[in-house]
């Protein structure tokens, strides 16, 4: 209960994106609450970094779990993702009252804020993943096979391209020191059993489905969490391929759902409640379970892969040729989301010039004035509204 509580409140309060929430964890349990020391906090914010999945509900977890076990991680995971989820569920049954002139203006908005928000990520990542020239090159032939690969394939064979492009060309680092970190004790047996199981379900992911049933959304959540490498925006592209190119939804609504989320607190990836529910053709309790077996199947996962590693992680990460493959990996992750960036966000948002002010607008905002995102799409959502009544 403890552990629920100090998460539920951050769920409440960390706006900002992944990056910030690591800020509010750090602050919170090794600065406030004395859990981890600086060395400790390192190490499972590295771990979660280098694995798929949303880092900063990862890091969490891993925290719950060092703090009260199994029952304390999933403590973490659920207080912190409770809130957002929540309210991505309610946004889910309330767009479909924004029919008409203005309330379709509104959702144009923040289709428009979702534009700004990405071509910031896209900047920022750049900047710390792919610095230099033979990552500028992985990053841009990611960019190309996730553009004209297959659209259900194209984002894995980016990360794959990546990893096999950083063994080539990335240098090879000095060998992390060893820490003398032991997060679990003896819990191996139970990482192999979550490994396992994550295998298992990636392996049904492939299944082919005719449409959206439940375990059809259930394993296509769960294939999109299980190959996002780089968490937050990155996430987009894949939940792209799952939902909009399969035709359960259309470009339109999931853009704007995409930009909501960007004006909450928590893990962006509890977009995939709102994906869930709004595929859902169904009554009201049946979108409902819709979007909490999406959101279970985004997330999982990610938990099952701290799981499985956690206890190995100082060992691993102290490999040289691991961490070339991993800086290949996030270097095409920005590619991803490049491509991402132009196709689906700026060709299915942006029509015509006054488009193109507000996003430009919107970018200034974020990157020059360093606005919260959450005011950004409120603003941005507002002017859309104010020139749909005109």
């Amino acid at each position: 209960m403890e552990v629920f509580l100090i998460f539920l409140r951050l769920g409440c309060t960390s706006f900002g994106g992944p990056v910030a929430h690591l800020g509010y964890f750090r602050a919170e349990f090794v600065e406030r609450c004395g859990w981890l020391s600086e060395v400790e906090f390192a190490e499972i914010l590295a771990l979660a970094q280098a694995l798929p999945g949303p880092a900063s509900s990862q890091t969490g977890y891993a925290i719950g779990l060092r703090r009260a076990g199994w029952l304390g991680g999933l403590a973490a995971w659920t207080g912190f993702t409770l809130p957002s989820a929540a309210l991505m569920l309610a946004f889910a049954f309330g767009h479909l009252l924004f029919n008409g002139r203005a309330g379709g203006a509104l959702l144009h908005g923040l289709q428009l804020a979702a534009v700004a928000v990405v071509a910031q990520a896209a900047l920022a990542m750049q900047r710390s993943l792919a610095p230099d020239w033979p990552r500028w090159l992985i990053a841009l032939a990611a960019a190309a096979m996730a553009l004209l690969g297959p659209p259900a394939y194209g984002t894995l064979l980016a990360i794959l391209l990546g990893a096999a492009a950083g063994l080539i060309l990335c240098d090879r680092p000095q060998p992390a020191p060893y820490s003398g970190v032991r997060w679990m004790g003896d819990a191996r047996r139970g990482a192999v059993l979550a490994g396992t199981l994550f295998v298992l379900l990636l392996a049904a992911s492939a299944i082919p489905f005719a449409g959206a049933t439940t375990p059809a959304v259930f394993l296509r959540f769960y294939q999109a969490g299980a190959l996002v490498f780089g968490g937050g925006h990155v996430v987009l592209p894949a939940l792209e391929s799952a939902v909009v190119a399969r035709g359960w939804i259309g470009q339109p609504a999931f853009l704007a759902g995409y930009g909501a989320a960007q004006a909450l607190p928590g893990p962006l990836f509890t977009f995939a409640a709102y994906l869930g529910a709004a595929v859902c053709r169904g009554t009201a309790s049946q979108r409902l379970a819709a979007g909490l077996v999406a959101l279970a199947g985004i997330f999982l996962p990610g938990l099952l892969l701290v799981s499985t590693v956690l206890p190995f992680w100082t060992e691993l990460r102290a490999r040289p040729r691991f961490s070339q493959a991993l800086a290949g990996v996030n270097a095409a992750v920005v590619g991803v989301l490049g491509a991402a960036l132009i196709r689906p966000v700026w060709s299915g948002s942006v029509h015509t010039g006054v488009d193109l002010a507000v996003v430009l607008a919107a970018s200034l905002g974020l990157t020059i004035w360093k606005l919260p995102p959450g005011i950004v799409v409120i603003a941005v959502g507002v002017i859309s509204f104010a020139i749909g009544l005109r």
